[in-house]
């Protein structure tokens, strides 16, 4: 078995100068396609597009696949590889294993379409979106000089990634991700159900009746308007707020990290649902963990596709030293 991100040294990204990498950054609302400059590691062109998942896999991978020959000849200069971050478990040899979010991928050619789409960088390196996010977190952003610590993103969905070394931790099947759709006692809410993006527009929808807002933002904003807020969007909040906080929690408790650092749209943003479930995080950490830094992360909504971006300078060592069967 041959890990793929957990496996190599961030210092062995192909670094050429003059070339890029294409990242893809899956989500369950949008996708987000970069370009990410192997000299510099910085993001030079980046483009989002609505996933559209009720639309089947099918059409979402072709859509995919489009964008980023389309990316690829924007580049004019050479594409060291592709690194594609998706919404499901991916084992440690880059194989779709769940079709939770993204309807039948783990059954659909993802890689070779994807690998045809810009056959110049050879086969992409397929990986769960939060290693994704926690490989440029670790590289780039809020978790450089800590040797262990816990990324959590919060966005649309829920989940987590332990970095040692500068390596995300894949576990033993790909799964360590899962703190955002576990149970923990039957008939309660699991944390992404009470806390995501999408709980909290679901939630408010439900209890305020005929006239629900759009998304997270507009239920956040509603619920910390200075002029007045929205009771019921603050209720949610506040309720998400303390059950994202509980959760995080519940991973200082288990991992005791160095650090934990906050990912994904909502979970970088500067609000104070974050920072409530931040008050909160710290008051139900034991004894032992308190104090445990809790920071957002830096590179905010572009983690995953910036390090999709890296994933994709990794793909000519993986291409060249290892035989991956990738779906």
């Amino acid at each position: 078995m041959t890990d793929l991100l957990t496996s190599l040294d961030p210092a062995a990204l192909d670094r050429r100068p003059g070339d890029v990498a294409i990242g893809v950054d899956v989500g369950g609302t949008k996708t987000a396609l970069g370009l990410v400059d192997a000299a510099s590691l910085s993001l030079l062109d980046r483009l989002v597009i609505a996933t559209g998942r009720e639309r089947g896999g099918e059409a979402v991978l072709a859509d995919i696949a489009a964008r980023t020959t389309e990316l690829a000849a924007r580049a004019g200069r050479p594409v060291t590889g592709v690194g594609v971050g998706v919404p499901e478990i991916v084992d440690r040899s880059g194989r779709i294993t769940s079709g939770a979010v993204m309807p039948g991928w783990d059954q659909l050619p993802v890689a070779a379409t994807l690998a045809a789409a810009a056959p110049a960088s050879g086969m992409p390196v397929i990986e769960s979106d939060v290693r994704a996010a926690a490989l440029a977190e670790a590289t780039l952003g809020s978790g450089r000089g800590f040797g262990y610590f816990v990324f959590l993103t919060v966005g649309t969905g829920i989940s987590y990634c332990a970095v040692v070394g500068g390596r995300p931790v894949a576990g033993h099947r790909g799964g360590a991700l899962n703190v955002g759709t576990s149970v923990l006692a039957d008939g309660v809410p699991t944390l992404q159900d009470m806390a995501s993006g999408a709980a909290l527009a679901r939630r408010y929808a439900e209890r305020a009746g005929a006239d629900p807002v759009a998304g997270a933002r507009d239920v956040l904003a509603a619920a910390y308007d200075k002029r007045g807020a929205d009771t019921v969007a603050a209720q949610v909040a506040a309720e998400g707020a303390k059950a994202l906080g509980i959760g995080i929690a519940l991973l200082v408790n288990l991992l005791d990290p160095e650090a934990v650092v906050l990912g994904g749209g909502l979970g970088s943003a500067d609000t104070p649902y974050i920072d409530q479930a931040r008050d909160w995080a710290a008051h139900y950490a034991h004894r032992f963990a308190a104090g445990t830094p809790m920071l957002r992360g830096a590179l905010g909504a572009d983690a995953g596709v910036i390090g999709a971006g890296l994933a994709g300078l990794l793909a000519p060592q993986l291409n060249e030293t290892t035989t991956i069967r990738r779906k």
